[in-house]
């Protein structure tokens, strides 16, 4: 039987995953949806043959669904998954698990309250090809000791909605979840850096910013957010170790040659660039689900993130480098 899946806001990614999970994900369908916008939520429900339910927290509890697929504006996605929790369902949310480090902390310990592994966060970087062998080259030592990591993260163009904290805690974010995972290590330090302005921008957001974190270990990060670039959305990550430098390509599998030049594809936006790694997250939580092991990004990673961003939008605010504390992970998220 396949797994029913209620999904709780019905925005852009919101109908992506509604989309991934109903036509290529095996073993699961969208049951339910809810969206604080009853008249297309009920549309999409009739379309795709789900039940709309004008309240989030009745379709966790409803006996239709097994698990929670929570893709809600960002506030409120931490009742969503303590109910979630409550209830004693499954639940994937993208990122952020939650707005503030005090509420990602409070989901933290209802799930460490309730026994179980229950939640999941979008963190999707990790199921990209090129991140996965990054993370293999780095594991095998074969090139030493990871010395430094130089990274960007760029996006053509950005809407005035967009402005100068989202730089951190919407878009660099994934690079913090990511790296952390690559090098298996927690930060210790966040600086930020506002670099002259390209004229593509607005008012109310400066771009590019330029972050550097360090690792416990005392590994050095940079990570250029570009998000007006114009030419692309460019994800690079270089890492470089004691004997050698490994690094992201993008995945364009042509060339073209014409005219007197040799060009490869940019990806156009992030849809394009990670729907892969989109699909085998998906494909890789649902089997997690019905085995009852979830083996993705936990709420403790959620947890470690938001401080982090928090950190780094100090710094950038401050002007100064901000030291990064955190307690020990519990045992609860090392099993």
């Amino acid at each position: 039987m396949d797994l029913r899946i209620g999904v709780i806001g019905t925005g852009a990614i919101g109908r992506d995953h509604i989309q991934r999970i109903n036509g290529i994900t095996s073993g699961a369908k969208v049951s339910a949806i809810s969206d604080i916008n009853s008249e297309a939520g009920k549309l999409l429900a009739s379309e795709i043959g789900a039940t709309f339910f004008a309240e989030g927290e009745d379709l966790i509890a409803s006996d239709i669904v097994d698990a929670v697929l929570v893709t809600s504006w960002d506030p409120t996605h931490e009742k969503y998954v303590l109910e979630a929790i409550k209830h004693n369902k499954y639940v994937f949310c993208e990122k952020p698990l939650a707005v503030e480090i005090d509420g990602c902390r409070r989901i933290v310990d209802a799930e460490i309250k309730a026994g179980k592994k229950l939640v999941q966060v979008g963190f999707m970087r990790r199921y990209d090809r090129g991140y996965e062998e990054l993370k293999a080259m780095v594991d095998s030592k074969e090139l030493g000791e990871v010395l430094m990591l130089h990274c960007a993260h760029r996006n053509p163009s950005v809407d005035e909605s967009y402005d100068t904290p989202m730089a951190v805690e919407n878009t660099a974010v994934h690079e913090i979840d990511v790296l952390r995972w690559l090098l298996q290590e927690d930060y210790v330090s966040a600086e930020v850096k506002l670099p002259k302005q390209t004229s593509y921008t607005h008012e109310n957001l400066h771009d590019p910013q330029f972050i550097i974190l360090e690792t416990e270990s005392g590994i050095q990060i940079d990570i250029e957010v570009f998000v007006n670039c114009q030419f692309g959305y460019d994800i690079k990550c270089a890492v470089v170790c004691e004997k050698g430098e490994v690094a992201l390509s993008d995945p364009s599998y042509t060339t073209l040659k014409t005219k007197g030049k040799d060009s490869t594809k940019v990806s156009s936006d992030w849809k394009d660039r990670f729907v892969t790694a989109y699909d085998r997250e998906f494909q890789l939580w649902v089997d997690s689900v019905r085995a009852e092991n979830i083996t993705g990004p936990s709420a403790w990673d959620g947890y470690v993130a938001s401080v982090t961003t928090t950190a780094c939008s100090k710094a950038r605010d401050t002007g100064t480098k901000v030291e990064i504390t955190l307690e020990a992970c519990p045992d609860f998220y090392k099993k």
